[in-house]
């Protein structure tokens, strides 16, 4: 298990939904579990799970419709 921590900003969804968890997704649209990094970087859940292809500049929460820039879920 992956110890990361999810930090918020001013558009926080860990208010809204309270989920950590993340996606990002590829060309054909395929979904990859991620997690966010207090320091913005994006880490997949299973690390045995190849990001090649994947978009990892857009994540999407999987609690709400919040989507956009890793690094804006990050409170500088």
């Amino acid at each position: 298990e992956i110890g990361v921590r999810l930090v918020g900003s001013e558009m926080c969804i860990r208010d809204r939904c309270k989920i950590s968890g993340m996606y990002v997704k590829n060309a054909t649209g395929e979904r990859l579990l991620v997690y966010v990094s207090d320091k913005g970087e994006v880490i997949p859940k299973y690390e045995d799970v190849s990001t090649e292809g994947f978009d990892m500049n857009e994540v999407f929460c999987l609690g709400c419709s919040w989507s956009g820039d890793p690094r804006k879920l990050v409170k500088r």
